[in-house]
């Protein structure tokens, strides 16, 4: 399992790191006024979409039923995989087809343009929308491979899509002279139709991992009695809790998208919409994706085994394991954004028609996102629990209280906070929903778990307990990053992230002996045997 975690990280952390030029090369050839939130939006809005009605439900659903299958089907799920893939492919074709044609409706919903930027959006949308089929063939297929203990594909693929894009924008760099004022025809064919491209390449690079996996889908349509009911019930509760995220996050893109405009009608310096937002959000969610998805990835199949033969044990053991094991990395990553943000903003975003300015504005945004890292981790795996139980349900009622909190205290922000901080406000109000829903879902799910079991030691090794000690390593260990940062900051901003990291880390490392964070010294006791031999 560590091995598997370990190489799903590595891909993880290929993909981000390409990620990170990508975004930043987009960045520079839009910038963040805008032309860049005409392209954000349309670039989002078949994810959103995909997600919204389908995507959420393949993700948590589909493991666990492909394990039970092959528990409990005499020819090892071979049949039920086939129909569920089939199933699932025949509804992403027909929302595929859907969206391109509302295209317009669809730009109109989340942003309230006219003129050429509501044109622009609307053909980047067309060429853009097709991904959602792509994406939804990505996540059956790196399902499939997961299910059977085939994690790294999943992870590395995505790396050809940054690469794509890459190139995609180089290209627009080299061939445009000036963006400034919109996009013509063919620099919106060529940016919507480059973006897409990349999706397909990812999804298409799984086909070699699962025939290595002696994997091959025969289409089947024989779906009546065939037991797909069961996840189709599940997968219902999980398309309402989408449902309510995408309420939320319409919400925030709405607000933000006027924001932006609000900013530049008023003439302040840097871009403070939606653009702002996403790009703090990219870098924000990076340690989840690589540690804490890497890690659950891993877990699940052997979760969903444990909770098929009623080992509830077992599962409250690997969600515990989870929590701290993660946590040994994101609290600090959350520090490390609260302390460095300008640096780390500066670092990816500070190229071509980025300036100081609209670092400056990301930045805030990121600081305001740093706390909810934690909650948002711990939410991501509980919420697991759940799915490894087959129970889509509960979830869904716990998830309101997050998408509610998002909802009300972004608009709380937008009408409390002037042009140059509602933005920001909503990144607060983000951290203060996962704080909120953490809570509330770690409660529920020990309930439904019962009692710890084992000795009076391993009782008191608690994820609480794990997260309060990385707590106080973790503030000690800002203040020192932060001074190291701001002691090189004029040998420029990777100088400054560089020693910030550095400072950081090492005094997290020092303190992980006396605070008996056994989950940071297990892990370089490890790293150093590995080392060693």
């Amino acid at each position: 399992m560590l091995r598997s975690g370990a190489l799903m990280a590595a891909g993880s952390i290929v993909s981000r790191a390409t990620g990170f030029i990508r975004s930043a090369v987009v960045v520079a050839a839009l910038g963040t006024g805008l032309l860049g939130d005409g392209y954000a939006v349309a670039n989002t809005v078949p994810n959103i979409i995909y997600i919204l009605l389908i995507g959420g439900a393949l993700n948590a659903v589909f493991v666990p039923e492909l394990v039970r299958a092959a528990k409990e089907h005499a020819d090892g799920g071979t049949a039920y995989t086939d129909r569920l893939l089939t199933a699932c492919t025949v509804a992403l074709v027909a929302l595929t087809t859907v969206a391109v044609l509302a295209a317009p409706l669809i730009v109109s919903v989340y942003t309230d343009y006219d003129g050429a930027q509501a044109s622009t959006t609307v053909a980047l949308a067309r060429y853009c929308l097709p991904q959602i089929l792509f994406y939804g063939l990505f996540t059956l297929l790196g399902q499939v491979l997961n299910a059977r203990g085939r994690f790294g594909a999943m992870m590395w693929t995505p790396v050809l899509n940054n690469l794509v894009i890459i190139g995609v924008f180089g290209l627009f760099l080299y061939v445009s002279h000036d963006a400034a004022d919109g996009l013509t025809a063919a620099e919106t064919r060529l940016l919507g139709l480059g973006t897409t491209l990349g999706i397909v390449i990812q999804a298409l690079a799984l086909v070699p991992s699962l025939r290595s996996a002696r994997f091959r889908w025969r289409p089947r349509f024989d779906w009546r009695g065939s037991g797909l009911g069961r996840p189709l019930r599940n997968a219902g509760w999980l398309v309402m809790l989408v449902l309510t995220n995408q309420i939320a996050y319409w919400v925030v893109t709405r607000l933000s998208t006027t924001t932006g405009q609000h900013a530049v009608e008023a003439g302040l310096a840097g871009g403070a919409g939606y653009t702002a937002y996403s790009n703090a959000y990219q870098l924000w969610i990076v340690p989840q994706g690589i540690i804490t998805v890497s890690l659950v990835t891993a877990l699940m199949p052997r979760m969903s085994a444990a909770a098929t033969e009623g080992d509830l044990g077992a599962v409250r053991r690997d969600i515990s394991y989870a929590l701290r094991s993660s946590a040994a990395l994101v609290v600090p990553a959350a520090a490390l954004f609260a302390a460095l943000a300008p640096w780390v903003m500066g670092s990816v975003f500070e190229y071509g028609r980025t300036g100081a300015a609209d670092i400056e504005v990301m930045a805030g945004i990121l600081i305001a996102f740093a706390p909810g890292l934690i909650a948002y981790s711990a939410q991501y795996i509980l919420a697991r629990g759940f799915y490894a139980l087959s129970d889509t349900r509960t979830p869904f009622f716990l998830n309101l209280v997050i998408a509610a909190l998002t909802a009300g205290l972004s608009a709380a922000a937008y009408f409390l906070l002037s042009p140059r901080w509602a933005v920001t406000g909503m990144a607060a109000a983000s951290s203060v929903a996962f704080l909120a829903g953490a809570a509330v879902t770690a409660h529920t799910l020990a309930r439904r778990l019962g009692p710890r079991a084992g000795t009076r030691t391993e009782r008191r090794a608690t994820a609480v307990r794990t997260h309060l000690r990385l707590l106080v390593a973790s503030t000690p260990a800002a203040a020192a990053g932060y001074a190291a940062a701001r002691a090189v900051d004029g040998f420029g901003n990777l100088a400054a992230l560089g020693a910030g990291t550095v400072a950081l880390a090492l005094v997290v490392v020092i303190l992980a002996g006396p605070l008996r964070l056994t989950e940071i010294t297990d892990m370089l006791n490890s790293l150093w045997r590995r080392i060693g031999r």
